[in-house]
């Protein structure tokens, strides 16, 4: 079945980086545009990034453009979101999505606090 299984979260200060990865399997991932949500405490889940199933476009959140970057490697079935600049407001838990799929993994926690 489709897993998606969200890694690389973790304490991060104001503009600091880190690499979110989603591991894919259950699906045949170079077929599908991907997808990067968020979950803020409170608040309701928010689109951040996509990018199709070959990786030549990608689009963003406003309030990420410039400072996040989705990436995807086709043969090892591995969506990224590299996320620079980070700012208190990108705390919330981050998930991974494929198109078509109503399935989410855990989702990764990143906290960006001083």
């Amino acid at each position: 079945q489709v897993q998606l299984v969200e890694s690389g979260g973790g304490l991060v200060q104001p503009g600091g980086s880190l690499r979110l990865s989603c591991a894919a399997s259950g699906f045949i991932f170079g077929q599908r545009p991907m997808t990067w949500y968020r979950q803020a405490p409170g608040k309701e889940r928010e689109w951040v990034a996509s990018i199709v199933s070959t990786g030549s476009n990608t689009n963003y959140l406003d309030s990420v453009k410039g400072r996040f970057t989705i990436s995807r490697d086709n043969a090892k079935a591995t969506l990224y979101l590299q996320m620079n600049n980070l700012k208190p407001e990108d705390t919330a838990v981050y998930y991974c999505n494929a198109w078509g799929y109503d399935v989410w993994g855990q989702g990764t926690q990143v906290t960006v606090s001083s």
